[in-house]
């Protein structure tokens, strides 16, 4: 709790506002007055206002995530890491869950932000090579760059304690752990077959990189973002508040 100290030439008295306990002081005619703080306004959660509010609880949740798995991240295009990451992220298909029991719940989906730059993009999708899974991308033979890094994200999908998270980490690849097929590199390996993993193929050269986000078969988020899912967490968060009717004049 923060308070406001304030000297008269009476002495020291405490102004201020004790929001968390809702406690209110001020001095009227010389004297300090406590009393309790209380508002009977509830607070307006129309159905626009409570989608938006799961997509910025949703953003938070994977960057927590994103920021403890991975200690190199290339979000250049805004002032903070942050703002970049949320930009983009709160782009993604809002999924809904109930108050404090999964407040902290995060969901692996296609789309997520890994990256963010001035490089050319990389596409990459998953798919098969030679019977083997892979992650494909359409970086030509041409394309090679003693210059630029190669970081691969992966993302999976956990959950603990039955509240969903998404785990991220990097590791950088050489262009060599990649294989020509057609005259494009692909990334072969039994991981890719895995449905509750995902991943991010980036290029960095500097302090520029491609911007990439996460590609994925997990269907697992889907759940999330029904209407029922939406009335549920509406409802442990104290209902929708309705939109006042206006006749037409």
């Amino acid at each position: 709790m923060k308070m406001r100290q304030k000297h008269t030439a009476k002495g020291l008295m405490m102004v201020g506002s004790l929001r968390r306990a809702g406690i209110t002081t001020y001095m009227k005619q010389g004297k300090l007055i406590t009393r309790v703080s209380t508002s009977d306004q509830k607070r307006s959660n129309t159905r626009s206002q409570f989608v938006a509010r799961q997509k910025m609880r949703h953003t938070t949740a994977l960057w927590k995530m994103v920021r403890f798995g991975c200690k190199e991240l290339m979000f250049t295009e805004r002032p903070t890491a942050y703002q970049n990451f949320a930009s983009l992220a709160n782009r993604l298909t809002a999924v809904y869950v109930e108050r404090r029991r999964m407040d902290d719940a995060s969901f692996l989906m296609p789309g997520i932000p890994m990256s963010d730059g001035k490089l050319p993009a990389i596409k990459q999708e998953l798919g098969e090579v030679d019977g083997m899974p892979a992650l494909l991308t359409d970086l030509g033979k041409d394309e090679y760059n003693y210059w630029e890094e190669l970081w691969l994200y992966t993302a999976v999908q956990t959950g603990e304690d039955a509240v969903p998270r998404v785990r991220f980490s990097m590791r950088k690849i050489s262009w060599g752990d990649m294989t020509l097929v057609d005259g494009r590199y692909v990334l072969k390996g039994e991981e890719f077959a895995d449905v509750m993993k995902g991943w991010a193929l980036v290029k960095v050269m500097g302090d520029r990189c491609s911007s990439q986000s996460i590609v994925t078969r997990c269907t697992l988020y889907q759940q999330y973002t029904t209407e029922e899912a939406l009335q549920v967490a509406a409802k442990s968060y104290g209902g929708l508040t309705k939109t006042p009717f206006l006749s037409p004049r």
